[in-house]
């Protein structure tokens, strides 16, 4: 169990932490909900919601429990590392082309073939920046479940995932199964990936269930 947040600086993460991203540019970003509440106000409610995320990972991080990295979509590579380094995060990578799990699956792949010699055994967990409930609890019972599971998911009440997370095991080499023919946008996610982790004998475990901010009843839900 991590019980522990002040880890000293010479142990290393147990996990590195990959949030996935879309820019909050006005028009561009929580289309859903801009049509109830305007676009502005949807870019600003985008806005706010990445900020939280990577305020509750960097306060893992700076007790070096995770590393963190973050995947961002609808802006260019050089203005999201500079927007990174205005909010403290040093590692910032454009998402690419493709499917959310192609689009996944590099992230990890990157994230392997930079720490190939650092600590190869290590998990990974990814997760989305729409969660306004998120805190450290979650993502350090995620990390906890990496030790005893090789794949680990927080179900979404639209029934696909807000957290997936791996242990090394699935890395080492990487498998496919949980990238592939899942079908993406659909509330048929979770129920695919837990078939494919069953399928291949996969030990998982499943975090509390969480919703993420998508259209004017998700907000009204959030704010009571």
């Amino acid at each position: 169990m991590i019980n522990n947040l002040k880890a000293t600086k010479h142990i290393k993460p147990k996990a590195t932490l990959i949030m996935m991203s879309r820019w909050p540019a006005v028009g561009r970003c929580k289309t859903r909900l801009a049509k109830s509440v305007g676009s502005e106000n949807a870019a600003c409610i985008q806005n706010k919601l990445i900020k939280h995320t990577i305020s509750v990972a960097k306060e893992l991080e700076e007790s070096n429990l995770i590393e963190v990295r973050l995947a961002f979509s609808g802006i260019s590579s050089k203005a999201a590392k500079r927007w990174g380094l205005e909010n403290g995060l040093r590692q910032v990578f454009p998402q690419g082309e493709g499917s959310l799990g192609l689009r996944m699956k590099r992230q990890v792949l990157l994230n392997q073939k930079s720490r190939q010699k650092k600590n190869p055994g290590r998990g990974t967990i990814l997760i989305g920046t729409d969660l306004p409930s998120l805190c450290r609890l979650d993502l350090i019972e995620a990390i906890e479940a990496l030790e005893m599971h090789e794949i680990v998911l927080g179900p979404s009440l639209d029934g696909g995932y807000w957290l997936i997370g791996f242990s090394g095991k699935l890395l080492d080499p990487i498998v496919n199964w949980p990238f592939a023919g899942i079908p993406w946008g659909t509330n048929r996610v979770l129920q695919e990936t837990l078939r494919s982790a069953r399928r291949e004998n996969a030990r998982y475990k499943l975090l509390n269930v969480q919703n993420d901010i998508d259209t004017i009843e998700d907000l009204t839900s959030w704010q009571g």
